[in-house]
């Protein structure tokens, strides 16, 4: 597992006078993958930017640790962790930890206190059959692949797609396609295009319509909001505020090519 403790230090163009009061410690997990431009993992990327920003304000100190999706959700659920990012919503997940807006329970996630907005894309094998126009798929002759623990798999089990979540990497998707295990594969928008920039490109190619576009939160644990509430809805609410400041809005236009954008 990789971990390190990063403090407000690391949105350096973001900053401007850091506070020097001393915080207690939040432990965050982070999918042990590079999702570009959103993170990677040395604590590089928009995702660490913003959090760096968010600390600073609140004179935080983040632990971030690196391990596998499911296991850090797992974490959260058990408390071993404070949260977990970026995580999209989902009901199911309610029972894992808390997300902003969301109270009782109950309820949505509020979209204004999202870290940022992401795509989920079809990419199957050049010349393939297998299409999506938006509303239905067509021409599924096989099994669709997606990421261990990731929540596009509720989406293609409602459409009656059959699917393999047998994979922890995007890559080896790919090679299962490529292999013919597998039509398609429900791609990150972030790793589509670096796959699409990869040895792989000039045997997949990308659906132009995404599957869907979603927001991703920080989920906190129910023991953090329990024991801090009023420290976790001041974390919240510095995401929607960093996430709308000019500074880190022109950031997202340099790595992303608009404010508010997927990866």
């Amino acid at each position: 597992m990789l971990r390190f403790l990063r403090h407000g230090s690391i949105a350096c163009c973001l900053l401007a006078g850091a506070p020097s009061f001393a915080a207690g410690t939040v432990s965050l997990c982070f999918e042990r993958q590079e999702v570009l431009p959103w993170r990677t993992l040395d604590g590089g990327g928009l995702n660490f930017e913003l959090l760096a920003e968010v600390a600073r304000r609140l004179g935080l100190t983040l632990d971030y640790q690196s391990m596998p999706w499911k296991r850090c959700l797992a974490q959260v659920k058990a408390n071993q962790v404070n949260g977990a990012f970026a995580v999209s919503f989902s009901r199911e997940r309610l029972a894992l930890g808390a997300y902003p807006g969301v109270k009782g329970g109950d309820g949505e996630a509020d979209p204004a206190r999202r870290m940022h907005v992401d795509r989920y894309v079809l990419v199957r094998r050049k010349g393939g059959k297998v299409d999506w126009d938006g509303k239905r798929f067509a021409n599924v002759d096989g099994r669709i692949g997606f990421q261990l623990g990731y929540s596009i798999g509720d989406f293609l089990r409602a459409r009656n797609v059959t699917v393999d979540e047998g994979s922890q990497q995007a890559d080896e998707l790919v090679q299962k396609m490529l292999a013919g295990r597998l039509v398609a594969a429900a791609l990150g928008g972030g790793d589509a295009m670096r796959l699409m920039r990869s040895a792989y490109a000039t045997q997949i190619e990308m659906l132009p319509v995404p599957l869907i576009e979603k927001p991703y939160y920080l989920l906190l644990s129910h023991a953090f909001v329990a024991q801090q509430p009023d420290l976790a809805e001041r974390i919240w609410k510095t995401i929607e505020d960093v996430r709308t400041s000019p500074a880190y809005r022109r950031r997202e236009r340099e790595l992303t090519g608009h404010p508010g954008g997927g990866h």
